[in-house]
């Protein structure tokens, strides 16, 4: 009897996971057809006719991004909407360039784990558990740290010299909450005293870190 109790606990194990995990993919290729106004979980197919080489190349991330913000960080995305061929299959880059002191603040990827390798200079980083727990890291040149799908995490660089990572995330279009500016600049704005209260600050502190969010205009 308790034989049959611990096979059943595995086979259900196992049919969870199963069940968890992406499905199999029923064709070649989906090329994302970003202009189609047919609305699905993810994007339609371009006809398979018109599919190129070019729907599968980016080069989007060869080249330093412009660090001309107050966080002294750049992120670079090559996700669905930058490499059309990636839909449907599950995964995505971005390039994150940093200025001396450049911090990417803290931020989640909904529906992503990113993992991050070094290409230069040294970072700060870590995560933040739903026990409030941080989990932090100095990496180098070379080196990798994984964020955990949907936790709050940073990367700052402290060094006086640039820095750069490749972020690689298993979802063609993760998403991501900046904690800041999600609160701060949203549109219709977050109540004010949900803001003053959580934050235990006054309405001129309030004022203050939107002015200093809000995007430039151009």
């Amino acid at each position: 009897m308790a034989a049959a109790f611990v096979f059943l606990l595995i086979s259900a194990a196992a049919i969870s996971g199963a069940l968890a995990s992406d499905p199999d993919l029923l064709q070649d290729v989906c090329v994302a057809q970003l202009t189609s106004g047919v609305k699905v979980n993810g994007f339609a197919c371009k006809d398979a006719a018109n599919v190129s080489a070019e729907d599968f190349f980016y080069e989007g991330l060869a080249k330093a991004g412009l660090l001309n913000n107050s966080m002294g960080s750049k992120v670079s995305l090559a996700n669905v909407e930058k490499i059309p061929g990636l839909n449907t299959l599950g995964v995505s880059l971005a390039r994150i360039d940093y200025a001396p002191g450049g911090l990417n603040p803290p931020h989640t990827h909904p529906r992503a784990t990113e993992m991050v390798f070094v290409l230069e200079g040294e970072l700060d980083v870590g995560f933040l558990t739903t026990s409030n727990t941080l989990l932090s890291h100095t990496i180098k040149k070379g080196e990798i740290f994984v964020f955990p799908r949907g936790l709050l995490h940073f990367q700052k660089n402290n060094a006086d010299r640039a820095a750069a990572v490749i972020s690689a995330f298993n979802s063609q279009f993760p998403g991501t909450q900046s904690l800041a500016a999600t609160l701060f600049t949203a549109s219709p704005p977050v109540p004010l005293n949900v803001l003053t209260k959580t934050f235990q600050i006054g309405t001129k502190e309030v004022d203050k870190i939107k002015s200093k969010l809000a995007p430039k205009k151009k």
